[in-house]
């Protein structure tokens, strides 16, 4: 699996904020959705990191804390929006995983990166793509993280893990994916952004 996703994500690079992948949607947004998207996206970006644990590759995600002012309480990926001080998504997102979970990036090896994906409350994300070494233990910031857990990459990559739903927003029908583990619910940009993932891996393996 490491092989096939390496290979699937090499040359990769992050595109502009104007350009997404909202799954769900085939195709150009349609014009009811598209007069939600604001004016001006602010640009984001998650790290997806894999890790490298003996029984296989798993998914770090992080349960984000209540006090924040964006999606308090959701299942993320560690990330956030891009500072003046970055030199783009790939800084943003290992600055940000280093001050959320204690990752540092000379842990991490690069794969590549997935689609933008575009928020709700205004943001382009650049998924950063990562191999994260297998002694790497996490140790969340309780100020943005409350806690820090791992799902099998394979569970998440199975066809039938994630369930499109559909919700109501300003009057609009929008798609979204969700996914229970244990006691917590992977949905929205989180989910959507693993779709992506799945997909694309999908799609270079056919």
């Amino acid at each position: 699996m490491r092989q096939l996703i390496a290979r699937c994500f090499a040359g990769t690079s992050p595109a502009p904020p104007e350009r997404y992948r909202i799954p769900g949607v085939p195709g150009d947004l349609p014009p009811a959705l598209e007069r939600l998207r604001p004016a001006r996206l602010v640009p984001a970006a998650v790290l997806v990191p894999l890790i490298e644990r003996p029984q296989g590759l798993t998914v770090l995600l992080t349960v984000r804390a209540p006090g924040l002012r964006h999606h308090a309480g959701q299942v993320s990926f560690p990330g956030g929006r891009l500072d003046p001080t970055d030199t783009g998504p790939l800084q943003a997102a290992l600055r940000e995983a280093r001050e959320e979970v204690g990752l540092s990036g000379e842990l991490v090896e690069v794969a590549g990166y997935l689609p933008n994906y575009m928020t709700i409350t205004g943001f382009s994300v650049t998924p950063v793509v990562g191999f994260v070494a297998g002694e790497f233990q996490p140790h969340p910031d309780t100020t943005e993280v409350s806690e820090a857990f791992e799902v099998p990459l394979e569970v998440l990559l199975d066809p039938g893990s994630m369930q499109l739903r559909h919700k109501r927003f300003m009057g609009v029908k929008l798609p979204f994916f969700e996914m229970p583990w244990g006691e917590h619910l992977i949905w929205g940009a989180t989910a959507a952004m693993l779709v992506n993932f799945r997909d694309i891996l999908r799609g270079y393996g056919e």
